[in-house]
Formats: C-alpha cells, structure tokens, sequence
C-alpha cells in the first residue's frame, strides 16, 4: 500500500510540474497558445486555460491529499525496533541501589534535610 502510494505520489508531482509548465502566463497574449485559435482544437472553443487550471488544481488536491496520507503512514510505523537506551528501567534499578548504598550527605548545604 505504501509504495503503491510513492509510485502514485511520484506520478502526480511530475503530472503537476507538467501542467503548470503548461499554462500560460498573463504577458503571453501574442503568439500561439495551446489550442488558442479554433474551435476544434484539443481542449474545446474554451481553449486550455480552463482545462489546465481545472487539471493542475485536482492534482495539486491529490498531491497534498497523498503528502497528508504518506505522513501519517510514516509517523505511525510500528517497525522500530529497541535500541539499548530504550528500556531505562535497569538503569534506574541501579541508579537506586547506588543511592541506597552510598547517601551523599553535604553538611555545607543551603537546603534543609
């Protein structure tokens, strides 16, 4: 699942880089447009600015929907394994037998016992 996710993840961001190199900017009016002049073009009489608006916001959504959902995948994974400051309850043990052991007194000290 998770590296169906990737492959998808990965598909979509080099859709989206495609369509918004696609797109026309505000200073383009002369030239020639993808499907800018006939009606019979590929995009329709409406030409491609709608289509490639509409195009790069669903895969802007799916992009940050499968970001969201890789996230979360990443962030609950249950593969940790222990390492050796994992389980500090020895230590503790140990920490309170040498306390026990060995009470350090300082009869110099500002804080009453």
């Amino acid at each position: 699942m998770y590296n169906i996710l990737l492959f998808i993840y990965t598909l979509a961001c080099i859709a989206l880089v495609v369509v918004i190199l696609l797109q026309q900017g505000k200073g383009a009016n002369a030239g020639a447009s993808f499907g800018g002049g006939a009606s019979g073009t590929m995009f329709g009489s409406a030409g491609a600015g709608n289509f490639l608006t509409r195009m790069s916001a669903i895969l802007a959504t799916i992009f940050f929907v499968i970001a969201l959902v890789l996230g979360n995948f990443n962030s609950h994974r249950g593969n940790v394994h222990k390492g050796t400051f994992d389980d500090l309850s020895k230590a503790a043990q140990q920490v309170e037998q040498q306390q026990k052991a060995a009470p350090v007194t300082n009869k110099n000290s500002d804080i009453p016992q």
